[in-house]
This record gives C-alpha cells, structure tokens and sequence, in this order.
C-alpha cells in the first residue's frame, strides 16, 4: 500500500521538479509526509520488537528524503532575486505594493 503511495508521490515529485516554484505544495508535502512517516516508524520500532527491523528501511530512508528535498527546494526569496536578475529589476514584489 505504501509503496503504491510513495510512487504516485514520486512521479508526481518528478513532474513538479520542473517547475518547483509552482509546485512548492506538493514538495512541502512530500517533506511533511516523510518526516511524520519517520516518526511514527520510530516510534514503532522502539514501542514494538516486532518492528526492530524498521529504523533503516522506514525512519532514516524517509526522514533523508525530507532533508534532500527541503535542502533543494528553492525558496521564494532566491526565486524573487532570479527573476529581477532576468528580467533588468522589472519585478515588483507583491509585499512591497502594499
């Protein structure tokens, strides 16, 4: 079931890295569902020995792929400052206009 979750995920990651501006929903949840995954795994595997098994495979594996993708996910103000670079200082900032 997971993995038929974790899938969907990626290949809609894949679509969105495109254009990760647009679509920093998605990758903020992909970082949120990742880390609360890990967590629980953890809780799990310390709570239940039948999970002794999990702390590889379901916490670190998640809790790595929140930290790639937060740690490349660009933020709006690099974003702001690329588009001013492209387009000669022509971009105004919506939180300035008010």
């Amino acid at each position: 079931m997971i993995l038929g979750i974790y899938a969907a995920l990626g290949v809609s990651l894949m679509v969105a890295a495109r254009d990760p501006m647009a679509n920093r929903t998605l990758i903020r949840f992909a970082i949120g569902s990742s880390v609360v995954h890990g967590v629980i795994m953890a809780i799990q595997s310390l709570a239940d020995y039948h999970y002794l098994d999990h702390p590889w495979g379901d916490v670190a594996a998640p809790i790595a792929v929140a930290a790639v993708l937060a740690a490349l996910t660009p933020r709006r103000e690099a974003a702001t400052a690329r588009c001013d670079e492209e387009k000669g200082g022509r971009h105004e900032d919506r939180r300035q206009r008010s």
